[in-house]
């Protein structure tokens, strides 16, 4: 089996989607500084783009986590 192969495995896999779900709320942070940020320099159009960007954040989170639900289904320990 080769590397690459072994690579697109991990991203299917349920550690693979931990490790994604943890990168993407890692995001989530950056967006709410900048929300701070913005809200404190009363600057509308940043406002708007970090409330953008932590919706996109917040669709990301919850395609992962629609993921690895399907990923626990197939386990048959889990019921």
């Amino acid at each position: 089996m080769s590397a690459l192969s072994k690579a697109k495995g991990f991203k299917k896999s349920k550690s693979g989607t931990y490790l994604s779900m943890a990168a993407t709320a890692f995001g989530a942070v950056g967006a709410l500084k900048q929300i701070k940020k913005a809200r404190a320099e009363n600057d509308t159009l940043r406002l708007v783009d970090a409330v953008v960007t932590a919706a996109g954040i917040a669709t990301g989170l919850a395609i992962l986590y629609r993921e690895l639900k399907r990923l626990g289904d197939d386990d048959v320990l889990l019921g």
